[in-house]
């Protein structure tokens, strides 16, 4: 297995796909040809070395050779015998349930902490009780992840992913010598405690590797790792939540802008004299398609509040008029927003993460007709994650799977 000197440029990041037959170029044969087997044994098990040299197009000695390799390194085990009707019978292989991912997924109002295997399968999750001391809120989630580890003595953790709700400098973080390497959020206007302190925290607290990173870069990454992307084509995951945020997949990677601030069209102004952001500005995106907007739609249509987005969506599903009215004006909203990115980027698909995918069959065609109420010289293919509201553990799971097996 090349060694990590020996991995590709950051400037230059070949197209391949994570889940589909394509092979590797020169550059970088074994790495992706390694991840390329894993996630066929991920999405095919159980299966034997022919059936995957079959679905790869690799030949059959390249298979034979990273696959002891990912037996050597723990990350697949042998399994069950097959059958055939003559000749040796294959062994077949599996993804190794006896290790795992800690996911953590934090939103401003609430963190949730799950336990994955390295198929992306969450096996457990559990809500964080936060402490309303601002400065109390790491500690606890910290103390609430070493229990976990005490408790799941039969299973390895490889590393804990975490998704922000808010944009990290990765790449001054890299340049540093100190503690600050582990992560600096530098974004993050919906939370309100020390948020930055998390990642360096929890990997001194645990010895564990951490990766953390903005929820909607992550999301992305899932698509690519678990979802129904194929890798090869650029997608605009817009997470629709307490904010509004958006990771771009383009050309391969992950693209991040200078110091790691790409991807904010949640916050780009759409009326000057709108509502104030958290943000500082005034009528951005986010003010109006992010989850609070359809709450304060309901508010002012009955002058009466509802208490979460999923009690409007609750109320959309059972017939509500008014939260009807409320969710058909959130996804106006995000219809604009949409074309907006669909104009500038033009993806090949763009992927709505959260509370509102659960009611995609009534907000889909609603965010769809509005995108597309005006020109666009490319039209992305819109759709939900396919995990819902697991995506955002799935995507802390992405994280971990991406840095480690790369």
């Amino acid at each position: 297995m090349a060694s990590k000197s020996e991995s590709r440029p950051r400037s230059v990041a070949p197209r391949f796909s994570f889940t589909n037959r394509v092979s590797a170029s020169n550059k970088i044969p074994r790495q992706i040809n390694r991840n390329l087997i894993f996630n066929q044994i991920r999405t095919r098990q159980p299966i034997s070395r022919a059936e995957l040299a079959r679905v790869s197009g690799l030949q059959r000695s390249t298979v034979s050779l990273i696959v002891e390799e990912l037996l050597a390194d723990r990350w697949i085990v042998e399994g069950s015998l097959g059958r055939l009707p003559r000749g040796r019978r294959p062994t077949f292989l599996e993804v190794n349930s006896q290790r795992g991912v800690l996911a953590l997924d934090i939103h401003p109002s609430q963190t949730t902490l799950a336990v994955a295997d390295l198929g992306g399968r969450i096996v457990s999750q559990s809500l964080i009780a936060l402490p309303d001391d601002p400065q109390k809120v790491v500690g606890a989630i910290v103390e609430a992840i070493k229990q976990l580890i005490a408790a799941s003595k039969d299973r390895s953790f490889d590393g804990i992913g975490i998704s922000l709700p808010g944009r990290v400098d990765l790449g001054a973080n890299q340049r540093s010598a100190g503690p600050e390497r582990a992560g600096k959020t530098i974004f993050a206007p919906n939370v309100h405690w020390p948020i930055e302190d998390i990642k360096s925290s929890v990997e001194e607290a645990t010895g564990l590797p951490v990766v953390a990173d903005n929820v909607a870069n992550a999301c992305a990454l899932s698509e690519v790792w678990f979802g129904d992307s194929d890798g090869m084509h650029d997608l605009v995951v817009v997470n629709v939540s307490e904010g509004l945020g958006t990771g771009i997949f383009a050309n391969g990677r992950i693209l991040r802008g200078e110091g790691g601030s790409a991807g904010e069209f949640g916050h780009v102004q759409m009326d000057p004299h709108g509502l104030p952001c958290a943000c500082g500005s005034r009528g951005c995106w986010e003010t109006q398609a992010a989850n609070p907007a359809a709450l304060r739609y309901y508010a002012e249509r009955t002058g009466a509040s509802c208490s979460t987005f999923e009690d409007l969506v609750h109320l959309t599903e059972a017939g509500n008029l008014d939260a009807i009215h409320a969710i058909q004006r959130m996804c106006a909203a995000l219809g604009r927003g949409m074309h907006m990115i669909a104009s500038a980027l033009a993806p090949a698909e763009i992927v709505v993460v959260g509370d509102i995918a659960n009611l995609w069959h009534v907000a889909g065609p609603l965010i769809e007709d509005e995108m597309h109420r005006f020109p666009l010289v490319a039209k992305p293919r819109l759709r939900p994650a396919q995990e819902g509201n697991r995506a955002r553990l799935r995507s802390a799971v992405a994280l971990v799977m991406h840095e480690t097996l790369l």
